[in-house]
């Protein structure tokens, strides 16, 4: 896995995440069970998907559980800056570009570096709404680019 690219004082305009927050729902009180999403190698997941996969499990959740029947915690930052060297197309461009030289390149995103198996995203919730936060976790792994499996956290005697 590469060195996580995060020196923000080499770089003029740090693009910002799009995430808009990490915890929600019920955040005061404490519950049974708990279920993650992990994933199942090594990845760089983009601030864009990581927004998708909380809003698609966030919506889901305030849906079947009510806004105080759970806590949702999204538990990856993105600090990877990705630069790209954007190259011109079109009549011309052949004389205007310089190809490879100085080809440092503009940041255009921010990503999270993640290892294997570790949680992106995990929820708490009541014995009851146990099937809820499984199919919120499995629609939240649909919208990142890797792998995922869902491990249950905590409460495993109460779900049998």
């Amino acid at each position: 896995m590469v060195r996580a690219y995060t020196r923000r004082d080499y770089i003029r305009k740090t693009p910002n995440s799009r995430i808009v927050q990490y915890d929600m729902g019920n955040l005061k009180d404490e519950f049974p069970v708990s279920v993650s999403l992990a994933v199942k190698k090594p990845a760089q997941i983009r601030h864009n998907s990581l927004e998708a996969a909380r809003i698609a499990s966030n919506r889901l959740m305030q849906r079947t559980a009510g806004r105080l029947g759970y806590h949702l915690k999204l538990r990856v930052y993105p600090h990877q800056i990705v630069r790209e060297n954007p190259m011109a197309t079109g009549a011309g461009a052949d004389r205007v570009q310089s190809g490879m030289r100085n080809a440092f390149g503009k940041p255009i995103s921010v990503e999270a570096i993640v290892k294997k198996d570790q949680r992106i995203i995990t929820i708490d919730v009541q014995e009851k709404n146990f099937e809820d936060a499984k199919i919120a976790l499995k629609r939240a792994g649909m919208k990142l680019p890797v792998p995922c499996k869902i491990v249950v956290d905590k409460g495993e005697e109460l779900i049998k």
